[in-house]
């Protein structure tokens, strides 16, 4: 029994769920996202509710009953507000500077690392060493977060590198001077 696949979603005031043949669709204030749905899966909208049903106990759609009710819950919260993430950089001469649609990284390299931004991302810089990947979609946001702290990761002796705000890095001692 899935007990997240069981769950009823509350869709708030200002968001529109819509389900038509394969594919659901949330509208927001912030955009537009859209699910195509396995066939074994159906979606019940009913005034400000929805519920996420199975028509088989097969075990791939077992699997896709709590997955479905998830991915729905993050479009809804992604139409309303959003998601966002936050990067920030350590080391001497590291930092991050946006260009229209392009990210530009130093991150110590010999050269300058440029990403480019994707469609439906922004990225805010707070400082020179900080930057907010804000988006109405989870996973396209995390995606593009984790590319971001790809060019450089940070590493455990001296903490340098790109990580999430928040994030915890294990340090490690280095080598000992011998007596």
């Amino acid at each position: 029994m899935s007990r997240i696949g069981n769950r009823v979603l509350t869709v708030p005031e200002n968001v529109t769920v819509t389900s038509s043949e394969g594919q659901i669709t949330v509208k927001g204030p912030k955009g537009e996202l859209s699910l195509n749905l396995d066939a074994n899966i159906s979606v019940l909208v009913e005034g400000n509710e929805v519920k996420v049903t199975r028509n088989s106990e097969i075990k791939k759609v077992k699997q896709m009953h709590g997955t479905t009710n998830a991915l729905i819950a993050n479009m809804i919260k992604g139409v309303s507000e959003g998601y966002e993430k936050g990067l920030e950089i350590l080391g001497v001469g590291y930092r991050f500077n946006v260009k229209g649609k392009v990210l530009e990284i130093s991150a110590g390299y010999s050269h300058k690392v440029n990403l480019d931004i994707p469609e439906g991302i922004t990225v805010e810089t707070v400082s020179a060493t900080e930057i907010n990947v804000k988006g109405i979609d989870k996973e396209a946001v995390g995606k593009f977060a984790a590319e971001i702290r790809e060019v450089r990761k940070p590493e455990p002796y001296k903490g340098k590198g790109i990580r999430y705000k928040g994030e915890h890095v294990r340090r490690k001692e280095g080598k000992k001077a011998s007596k």
